[in-house]
């Protein structure tokens, strides 16, 4: 089974649509999407809309929460004055251009998406959350102490963890002790499709690979094809500094940082 993830498209349509051309061609079993469809750009009930023509299974990002609930507080971890500045401005006008009926879905997404598999007589828990199982959020680096993503994995029964948030894509394998009929688990970043942070300014995304001899005693036995696409960057910056959101965003996405 090949499964695609995306997300953090943060109103980025000529990503998105750059995205649904090359995921199409790939032709996975399922697709689903770890939020964040909004802020940052032009383009939020665009975005909304194609999801939902598409019936993706999609869950909240921490920007669809506040958006949502006409917040005027995304949960970003901004750090420095002109951080916070140009987020204000960002929330600001995402809440001033998103219609009423792209607000309500927004607030009803789902926290998380949990999808059990039953192969070789074991039990493959796949957990899909934004930031992470315990706060919607929280940043799950790939720095994080070993012993504490595995606290977050455990506590969620989660075998293969994806999530988004942090825009920088990587697969940790985190086996459990004793080392003998030692489990592995899968913590997996899936990256950004419209606003990433790893200095490729490409589209990406994750094809997750299930097969028949797929379990969590063979650590190999899960397969993470990380996906880079490109798309207009030049179109998406444009439309920033068209916009009243900051030049800086536009910046962003041109350097991918």
């Amino acid at each position: 089974m090949k499964i695609a993830l995306f997300s953090d498209i943060h109103a980025n349509l000529p990503a998105l649509e750059a995205f649904f051309k090359d995921v199409d061609g790939r032709n996975p079993d399922a697709i689903y999407c770890l939020g964040d469809l909004v802020g940052y750009n032009i383009w939020p009930n665009e975005v909304i809309n194609e999801i939902r023509k598409r019936g993706i299974p999609t869950i909240a990002g921490n920007y669809d929460f506040g958006i949502g609930r006409s917040s005027d507080d995304c949960g970003c971890a901004y750090k420095t004055d002109d951080e916070k500045a140009n987020g204000a401005v960002s929330i600001s006008f995402t809440n001033s251009i998103v219609n009423e009926d792209e607000r309500l879905y927004l607030r009803t997404l789902p926290a998380h998406i949990r999808v059990e598999f039953q192969l070789n007589n074991d039990k493959l828990n796949l957990l899909l959350v934004h930031g992470s199982p315990r706060k919607i959020n929280e940043y799950l680096f790939e720095d994080r102490e070993e012993k504490s993503m595995l606290r977050i994995m455990l506590d969620a029964d989660a075998d293969i963890m994806c999530f988004g948030h942090t825009h920088k894509p990587y697969h940790r394998i985190l086996p459990t002790q004793p080392e003998a009929n030692q489990h592995f688990r899968h913590a997996i970043n899936i990256g950004s499709v419209g606003k990433p942070k790893d200095g490729d300014s490409r589209g990406g995304y994750v094809m997750l690979h299930i097969n028949e001899n797929s379990g969590i005693f063979n650590k190999e036995s899960i397969k993470v094809e990380f996906i880079r696409f490109e798309y207009d960057v030049e179109k998406a910056a444009k439309a920033v500094e068209d916009s009243p959101l900051p030049n800086a965003y536009a910046e962003s996405l041109r350097k991918g940082i």
